[in-house]
């Protein structure tokens, strides 16, 4: 059995399985992208609800695996070498998920093409689609200041656009391969659209092509599942 007692974070959140991989998240946008990957891949893990409205990002066993704070988190009992290995940031850790399975990335210069288009999402559509549902549902809706809310909702849309535009004629970012640039976008539009409520700030009933994009990802069992882990329901 793996010993994960020089991770302090399980002091906290202690694993009943620690030989398997270790998940410290909530089912945010950010969250759900390990979990539907996770879901995606099969890997064997066990999810650990981390509360962000409770600070309990902030906390010293939580800091001890990210210093940012910030969901999600894993520990892989079975890294490198056979070594336990932690991570954060939800780009990094579909990439390392992805090259430890081989799946949900092309080979060769796909590969590079795949990337490019996870770091688009982790650089641009989940900072501005953030603010976007921070200015229209959140504490940013009481500001009398609409601009802040119309500079990040304009943004969001063309971000929108873009992927439209790119998804015209494909199935999915990648043509016919889902991938882990797919899996990252997936809870960021949904969540604008159905969570945030911003479809009309963003001119959602004109993009057909991610409207169809996001009907075919959401129709995936592995991500309906990740939809869901970890929950406080």
């Amino acid at each position: 059995m793996a010993d994960l007692s020089s991770f302090p974070i399980t002091r906290r959140w202690p694993a009943a399985y620690p030989d398997i991989i270790q998940l410290y998240s909530i089912n945010s946008p950010n969250g759900v992208k390990v979990s539907i990957m996770l879901e995606e891949t099969k890997l064997p893990y066990e999810p650990h609800l981390v509360v962000i409205g409770d600070q309990q990002t902030w906390t010293p066993e939580f800091l001890s695996l990210n210093p940012n704070g910030k969901i999600p988190a894993i520990i892989d009992p079975n890294g490198p070498g056979g070594r336990p290995l932690a991570l954060f940031e939800s780009g990094a850790i579909l990439v390392y998920l992805a090259e430890k399975t081989g799946k949900f990335r092309p080979d060769g210069d796909r590969r590079f093409e795949t990337l490019q288009w996870l770091f688009w999402q982790v650089g641009h559509v989940g900072p501005m689609f953030g603010q976007v549902g921070f200015f229209h549902k959140f504490a940013g809706r009481h500001f009398e200041d609409k601009r802040p809310l119309k500079r990040y909702a304009d943004e969001a849309r063309r971000l929108l656009k873009l992927l439209d535009d790119r998804l015209n004629g494909r199935e999915w970012i990648m043509d016919g391969d889902y991938t882990i640039a797919d899996i990252a976008s997936l809870g960021w539009v949904r969540n604008l659209v159905n969570f945030y409520e911003a479809a009309h700030l963003v001119d959602y009933h004109e993009l057909t092509n991610v409207h169809e994009w996001l009907e075919r990802g959401l129709a995936r069992p592995a991500v309906q599942r990740g939809l869901r882990i970890p929950s406080k329901d």
